[in-house]
């Protein structure tokens, strides 16, 4: 029998009656009780990137992530084939339309990344490798409710650690296979061993790696969007006008056009960026930082990094090009643009985009999966037999079929996000309380420190009075 269908549908009724109104809602309520946090510090966001700080925070003789490794790995997650596939499918769907509410929701939902990551700094735990923590962690130790945390892990573990490498993995095996005239399986079989190696160097070699590759290829691409829109500078008043009309149907004769733009800018904009699914806040738990409010910084500069930097890339090579009307959808739309832009060498640019971002997505979904694998169990044979698992679906996914696996990350990011808001929400007094500590410390000049007195009856392990 053909579950596919009903889990389509199950995935159409659970994003346009629940998560998107879910998290429109969050992300207006809290963008208002923030002050507009994600706007009025977004020089304090590039300060605390750029410190350098991670080496003199924490127990002495402790291994430690860096606040700029943390950030790496969860850009590395965001930064993926929803940027290059993702925002095509956007445009072929909901017309350029999408590009600006796309645009709404990442500034908007800033706010919420801000939330989630600051309350995974708050409630997380010390490890022998480096802190971990997440949205399970903070279910149980702030929420007091370990059964809400094991249901998110395990849709955190199919979602992301098995489900979503099969799609990044089909997608990389086949642009190398299709550039390079290699059999599929041979790609795979390479790619799963050249990930065995990064995963099991554990997340040091995780954390390394990601901020070596991230910064790498997201420069490279910036940079090549750039070339297109200077050598294409006198449409971009035209292109920016087309968004802005289609966005609001003002040009179309459809009465629908204006609700499927806003829909796909949403969901398309939630896989790229992942505000408020509950993804990021895994990596933003492992920051050795001296107060939580800095990592949520960062992460609200991880939104605006992927989806008003990155995605925008990509929507403007393909908006200037003017074959979003051809009938091409997804991969196949950029790589024509591309080839619009740039002639063959066209090509060649986004397999190895795809090749970096697949590649990144692929370790950093393996560390999320591991992360909330630990939670439920503290099993070393457990783990071992996850990586293995994982160097499986990386190797397999070249061949797989990807409509399955699709349908399956669909629904695990829907329900992660349906519980992760609930218990953002509930636990918002926390990171409400956090960030006017934070202010407070900053108007008096000094370099900000929680204190865990702030929270006398908080489960709080990883945080000493005054993180000394």
């Amino acid at each position: 029998m053909n579950f596919l269908p009903y889990l389509d549908r199950l995935n159409d009724i659970t994003w346009t009656y629940v998560v998107i109104p879910m998290l429109v809602g969050c992300a207006v309520y809290f963008t208002w009780n923030l002050r507009a946090v994600q706007f009025t510090h977004l020089g304090e966001m590039l300060r605390n990137l750029f410190r350098g700080e991670g080496q003199n925070v924490g127990p002495r003789h402790h291994k430690h992530i860096s606040s700029f490794q943390a950030f790496a790995v969860s850009l590395s997650s965001r930064v993926g084939t929803g940027n290059l596939a993702g925002v095509a499918s956007a445009i072929y769907v909901g017309g350029p339309g999408s590009i600006f509410w796309m645009w709404v929701m990442a500034l908007l939902g800033a706010s919420t990344a801000f939330m989630e990551s600051t309350l995974a700094q708050l409630f997380k735990r010390t490890g022998e490798a480096s802190f971990y923590g997440g949205p399970a962690y903070y279910m149980q130790f702030g929420l007091h409710r370990r059964w809400m945390g094991v249901l998110f892990a395990v849709f955190m573990i199919f979602g992301f650690g098995l489900a979503n490498q099969v799609v990044q993995s089909n997608t990389l095996c086949s642009a190398i296979s299709d550039g390079f005239q290699i059999d599929v399986c041979w790609v795979g079989a390479v790619l799963a061993v050249l990930t065995l190696v990064i995963i099991f160097g554990g997340i040091q070699r995780i954390a390394h790696f990601s901020a070596v590759v991230v910064p790498f290829m997201a420069i490279g691409y910036i940079l090549l969007a750039l070339y297109v829109i200077l050598t294409n500078l006198p449409q971009i008043p035209a292109m920016l006008s087309l968004i802005v009309r289609s966005a609001f149907g003002w040009h179309q004769a459809a009465g629908g056009a204006v609700g499927v733009a806003v829909m796909q800018g949403i969901r398309r904009g939630l896989f790229s960026n992942e505000a408020g699914e509950g993804s990021s806040p895994n990596a933003a738990a492992t920051a050795a930082i001296s107060h939580p409010v800095k990592q949520g910084l960062l992460q609200s500069l991880g939104v605006f990094t992927d989806t008003l930097v990155i995605c925008s890339c990509t929507a403007f090579i393909i908006l200037l090009s003017g074959l979003y009307t051809g009938g091409d959808d997804g991969i196949i739309l950029t790589s024509r643009a591309m080839s619009f832009h740039l002639g063959p060498v066209g090509a060649w640019f986004l397999t190895a985009a795809i090749m970096l971002f697949a590649y990144s997505t692929i370790i950093a979904n393996y560390f999320y999966g591991e992360s909330n694998v630990r939670f439920i169990t503290s099993k070393p044979w457990v783990l071992t037999l996850f990586r293995i698992a994982s160097g499986i679906v990386v190797m397999l996914g070249g061949v797989m079929t990807l409509k399955q696996a699709w349908s399956v990350v669909d629904l695990a990011m829907a329900l992660m996000t349906i519980l992760n808001l609930i218990a953002v929400i509930l636990l918002s007094r926390y990171a409400f309380r956090l960030l006017k500590d934070y202010k407070e410390q900053r108007r008096a000049g000094r370099d900000p420190m929680f204190h865990r007195s702030m929270f006398p009856d908080a489960k709080l392990d990883a945080w000493t009075e005054g993180t000394d």
